[in-house]
C-alpha cells in the first residue's frame, strides 16, 4: 500500500468579489501525493492550480475542507514542503549562495553548516563557479538553478513545482527537467514526492507517474491518467505520443461549446471569463484546419506541432473557436463546423461579419457593450464602467483580461470601436449614422 504524504479532502477556496460575495476558486478537491511519486497538474490558466499549490505549501489556507501532511492537520508552513515559482523569486541584491542559504539561516543553522549545505546543492544543481554570481549576471536558466537549489537544500520530503520550466526556452528547460529527473532517480536529493503544476502537456508525461486533469470555475480535479511507462521516456515514442493525445482528449473535453454545434444549449454568463485567444492565432488555426492535410480534422498533437502554439496558447484560442461555433472538439481532434467552413471560403468582410454575429449570440459581454453604446446618446461608454461591473464576479486582473478580449474581437467583428488613448469603446462612425 503506498504511503500518502500530503492529503486533500474537499478542499475549498474563494476570494471576496468587489460586491462583497464569495467566488470559488478551488471546491470539493481531494487528491493524495503518495511517497516515491512524480504528479503532474494540467489546467487552463486561472483554473486555480497555483492556488491548490499554495494551500499545500501552507502559504495561504483553505476555507473549507482538510489539509494534512503525514496524517496530521496542516496549519502554515511545514518543514518537509518546498515550492518553487515560476518567477525564479530571487533577492537581486543577495549572491546565488546567499540566496541558497537564506531558508537555512532563517532556520538558525551555524553559518559555517549553511555554506557547507548550500556548497553542496550549488554543485549538484550545476552551478559550481557561480557562487558569488548576483541573479543578474545569470541566465534565466541558471536562475532557476538557483531557486530550485534553494527549494533543494532544505531536504524536503515534498517539493512543489509551479510552472518551474515556463520562463525558460524549450531547450532548457527540457535539460533543466531531465537533470531534476536524474536527481530524483540516482537519489541524490532525499524528496520522496514531486508535485509540477504545468501548461505543457509533453512535460507532464514525460515527467509523472500520474497526470491530473483541472477543471476551471471553479477548480476541481476532473480526470487522472495513470503513466507505467518506464523512465527515460522518449518523447518520440508511440506510447508516449499516445498519452499525449489522450491527455489532450481529457483537456478538451470539458470545452464550452454553443447549443447547435453540441446538441444542447450551453451559454456563457456575462461575467464568466474568456478565452485568452488572439484573433489572428484563431484565423491562422482555422485557415491550417481548411487547408491540406487537414481538410477539415485534425489530431490536436499534430496541430499543435504545426502551430508551434504553447500547449495553453492552443487550448484557449480551441475553446474561443468552440465558444464561437466554429469548430467542434471531440475525442483529441478538432472538426470545422459547417459555419466554420464557410468562414474559411470567405472574404475578409463577410469573415468579420461572421465573427461579429457569432459573438452578439454567444458572448454575453460583447452582447452587453454593444447594446450599451447604442443605448447611450453619445454612442460611447468609457471602459472602466465595464470593469467595475465585471469585478463584481471576477478578480481585478481577470476582469482586466476579459475586457480586453472583448474589446480585441468586439472591434474585429466590427461591433464597436476603441481608442487606446482614453479608453473610450465607440460604436463604428457608419453604424453610429445609422442608430441616429
Amino acid at each position: 500500500m503506498k504511503t500518502a504524504i500530503v492529503e486533500l479532502k474537499g478542499v475549498g477556496k474563494h476570494f471576496r468579489s468587489a460586491d462583497g460575495s464569495a467566488r470559488s476558486v478551488l471546491e470539493g478537491v481531494d487528491f493524495t501525493l503518495h511517497e516515491g511519486e512524480i504528479v503532474a497538474l494540467l489546467g487552463q490558466s486561472g483554473s486555480g492550480k497555483s492556488t491548490m499549490l499554495r494551500i499545500m505549501a501552507g502559504l495561504i489556507q483553505a476555507d473549507a475542507g482538510q489539509v494534512t501532511y503525514r496524517g496530521m492537520p496542516l496549519y502554515g508552513t511545514a518543514r518537509g514542503i518546498r515550492m518553487v515559482f515560476q518567477s525564479f523569486a530571487l533577492f537581486p541584491w543577495l549572491t546565488v549562495q546567499k540566496n541558497v542559504e537564506l531558508g537555512l539561516e532563517a532556520q538558525g543553522m551555524p553559518a559555517d553548516e549553511r555554506a557547507r549545505r548550500a556548497e553542496k546543492m550549488i554543485d549538484l544543481i550545476g552551478l559550481s563557479g557561480f557562487e558569488g554570481a548576483l541573479p543578474r549576471e545569470l541566465s534565466g536558466g541558471m536562475r532557476q538553478r538557483v531557486g530550485i537549489a534553494r527549494a533543494l537544500v532544505m531536504e524536503p520530503e515534498v517539493l512543489l513545482m509551479d510552472e518551474a520550466f515556463s520562463a525558460l526556452d524549450v531547450l532548457t528547460g527540457e535539460r533543466l527537467r531531465e537533470e531534476i529527473l536524474e536527481l530524483w532517480q540516482s537519489g541524490q536529493i532525499p524528496t520522496k514526492a514531486i508535485l509540477v503544476v504545468s501548461h505543457n502537456i509533453e512535460e507532464a508525461v514525460m515527467m509523472a507517474d500520474r497526470v491530473l486533469i483541472f477543471a476551471s470555475d471553479p477548480g476541481r480535479v476532473r480526470a487522472e491518467l495513470p503513466i507505467s511507462l518506464p523512465q527515460p521516456r522518449k518523447a518520440a515514442g508511440p506510447q508516449v505520443r499516445q498519452l499525449i493525445d489522450k491527455v489532450y482528449e481529457l483537456m478538451t473535453a470539458g470545452a464550452v461549446r454553443p447549443g447547435p454545434v453540441a446538441g444542447k444549449e450551453v451559454k456563457l454568463q456575462l461575467g464568466d471569463r474568456l478565452p485568452q485567444a488572439d484573433i489572428s492565432h484563431m484565423e491562422g488555426l482555422l485557415e491550417l484546419l481548411g487547408e491540406e492535410p487537414f481538410s477539415g480534422r485534425a489530431d490536436l498533437p499534430q496541430l499543435a506541432e504545426e502551430t508551434e502554439l504553447t500547449d495553453d496558447e492552443l487550448l484557449q484560442v480551441l475553446n474561443g473557436l468552440s465558444l464561437l461555433g466554429l469548430a467542434l472538439l471531440t475525442e483529441g481532434d478538432i472538426l470545422l463546423t459547417p459555419l466554420g467552413q464557410q468562414y474559411c471560403a470567405a472574404r475578409n468582410t463577410e469573415r468579420q461579419e461572421i465573427f461579429g454575429r457569432q459573438l452578439i449570440e454567444h458572448v454575453p459581454l460583447v452582447a452587453y457593450i454593444r447594446h450599451g453604446l447604442e443605448q447611450d446618446r453619445t454612442r460611447e461608454l468609457p471602459e472602466e464602467l465595464f470593469l467595475k461591473l465585471l469585478r463584481f464576479t471576477l478578480s481585478a486582473g481577470e476582469a482586466e483580461r476579459a475586457l480586453r478580449v472583448a474589446i480585441e474581437w468586439g472591434r474585429y467583428g466590427d461591433l464597436f470601436e476603441y481608442n487606446f488613448n482614453t479608453g473610450v469603446i465607440q460604436l463604428p462612425k457608419d453604424d453610429a449614422a445609422t442608430v441616429d
